[in-house]
């Protein structure tokens, strides 16, 4: 079976879109094809303010792999770009983050994932470039679309495009 996984990439230390090109291309070459890409996307740090800006986007794959697996293969291809998980704190600056977004349609709840991401809605670094990609997607729980979720964000961070 053929899944669709949405994920959101980014980061704030190094080269970041060199950083996000080469975790393309191993996402492509261990998850599944990338179908669509969002544009990069600056933002200041959310949450932990003194850290240099973001850059992100959103990218759609197709996968034959459960979310679990995805999820494993995203974390290792955060440690082989060089991210260090082990000092534990959130929101801190990073060489590459990736995050599942959105499985199918699927909702998990369970000690290592959730789908869909659990904050989505709530930062406008991910849902700009959802609205870009995946405008009419509607939510699984909150039952809006990306474009809803993106006009009704509280989130006051300016999110523009690299």
């Amino acid at each position: 079976m053929v899944n669709k996984v949405v994920l959101g990439l980014g980061g704030n230390l190094g080269n970041v879109i060199e950083s996000l090109e080469l975790a393309h291309q191993k996402i492509e070459a261990q998850i599944g094809k990338v179908l669509l890409k969002s544009a990069y996307y600056k933002t200041k740090a959310w949450g932990v303010e003194d850290q240099p800006d973001f850059i992100n986007q959103v990218i759609i794959c197709s996968s034959d792999l459960p979310a679990e697996e995805v999820l494993r293969i995203c974390l290792e291809i955060e440690k082989d770009l060089g991210r260090d998980r082990l000092n534990g704190e959130k929101w801190r600056e990073r060489l590459i983050d990736i995050d599942i977004l959105f499985y199918n349609n699927l909702v998990v709840s369970s000690e290592k994932l959730t789908i869909p991401h659990p904050y989505l809605h709530e930062r406008n670094f991910v849902l700009v470039p959802l609205a870009e990609v995946l405008p009419n997607m509607i939510h699984p729980i909150l039952q809006e679309s990306m474009n809803q979720l993106k006009e009704k964000s509280s989130d006051k961070l300016e999110v523009t495009p690299v």
